[in-house]
Formats: structure tokens, sequence, C-alpha cells
């Protein structure tokens, strides 16, 4: 093996341990996390972890667009992790779109709750912790038990990573991050493909974790897509260097 095909490995070998490390440590980063802890702070008038990390990963996707999904979202650990029994990818078409409406939808619930309790009255990044735990009783490990089950089976249903492409309202606020910095053209983390070099080998779209048909990316000359998650796999298994990573101007 090669000194650059020993550097592409190791990227992916730190990319699964950080997404391992990540779901371990949900007991602990649950309510950071959390979408469903943002209404529940809103509705107190109260700014949480989970509000302050996503308005974060908002302003990162503007450089580096769904990086958090591919490497250090524990749900999406959740499912690559059972990804061996997913046998199949998500369809094309409107399942892709429903995450924007439950994004509208989510943001929308967000502004009333805030609202309703008069702003944001006090910034809490711990919110819902207790003595820095986020899981401290039987019952809240069991609504978590039932919350990955949920997962499991929209992905077995749907297709890899079915979460993350169907109902995730996490990813339309990257989505709409990545759009803004697309049209105003700056320096920013993407792919790129030299189609001249492609032997059609197919190991990019079967290596994806979202499943995406990166080999007809290739070849249209198109790599940009909502759902890639910049997490790397398809640059790093290409056997001819076809597929670049790195920070471009559009």
């Amino acid at each position: 093996m090669t000194e650059t095909k020993k550097s592409l490995s190791s990227r992916q070998n730190i990319r699964k341990w950080l997404l391992v490390i990540s779901f371990v440590l949900l007991p602990v980063t649950l309510m950071i996390i959390s979408p469903i802890v943002i209404m529940m702070g809103a509705a107190q008038g109260i700014a949480t972890g989970s509000m302050l990390l996503f308005i974060a990963n908002f302003f990162l996707s503007l450089v580096v667009a769904r990086l958090w999904c591919g490497w250090l979202c524990p749900m999406g650990a959740w499912q690559e992790i059972c990804s061996p029994v997913f046998k199949h990818t998500v369809q094309d078409g409107w399942r892709n779109s429903v995450k924007y409406g439950i994004t509208v939808l989510w943001l929308a619930v967000l502004a009333f709750l805030f609202f309703s309790a008069g702003g944001i009255r006090s910034v809490d990044p711990f919110f819902g912790m207790e003595n820095g735990l986020s899981i401290t009783s039987i019952a809240s490990l069991m609504v978590v038990v039932v919350i990955f089950t949920i997962m499991f089976i929209v992905a077995y249903l749907m297709g890899r990573r079915g979460f993350c492409h169907v109902f995730c309202p996490v990813a339309g606020l990257m989505v709409l991050g990545r759009k803004i910095r697309n049209i105003a053209g700056w320096p920013a983390l993407q792919l790129g493909a030299d189609a001249s070099c492609c032997i059609d080998c197919k190991k990019c779209s079967k290596e994806c974790p979202m499943g995406l048909d990166v080999n007809g990316m290739v070849r249209k000359g198109e790599m940009e897509n909502p759902d890639c998650i910049m997490c790397a796999s398809c640059a790093d298994t290409c056997p001819q260097g076809a597929i670049s990573y790195g920070v471009k101007s559009r």
C-alpha cells in the first residue's frame, strides 16, 4: 500500500472512530444534540445547548457543508453501525424532500414557542442535564432506546442513512447554508472529479454511507449533492484518484 493510500485509509479510520466516540458519549451529550430539547427550552424562553450547537452547525455549513453529519453526528453513527443490515439505498424523489418540510415546521414551532414565552430570556447550555449527564434514569434511557429503534426501522425500510435523508430537521439548515455558499462562491470544502480517470468500478457509490450514486455524479461532472455529508469515503476508496476532496472555490 502506498503512503497516499495509507493516509486516505487512516482518514476513514479516524472518521469512523469519531462517530463511534460520539455515539458512546450519548449519555452525556444527548441534551446538547437533540432538536426536541430545543423546543422544550423554547417553551420556557431558554436557548439550550442544542440550539447553540445547531446555530453553530448552520454557520459551519457555509464552509464545510454537512461535515457534522459525516464525522460527528451520533444519530448518523448509529445508522452506519447498523449499515450491514441495510441492503438498499434511499430512492431519489419525494422522500429526500420531506426533511425540508420538517425543517420549516420545526423552525415555525420554535418561533411560536419563543414568542409565547416572551422571547429568549436566558441561555442554558446544559439545559435538561443532571450532574453533567443527559441520561439519568431508566425512563430517559427507554425514550432513547425507542428513538434509536425508530431510526433503525426508518433506515431499514428507506435505505442507508434513511433518517438523515428523510426526517432530520437539522439537515435542512445545513443544506440551506450550503446553498448560500454555492451562490456566493467563496472557498469551501467540496468534492471534485476527473471523469477521464474513472474506470466505472463503482466503489465510490458502494462505499458512500448515504447511498448516493457517486459514480453517476463523477460521470456528469457534478459533485454537488444536498445529501452529501462530506465524509470523503468516495475520494478515499477511488483506486484511480478520480475524486478529490478539499477546500476550493465554486
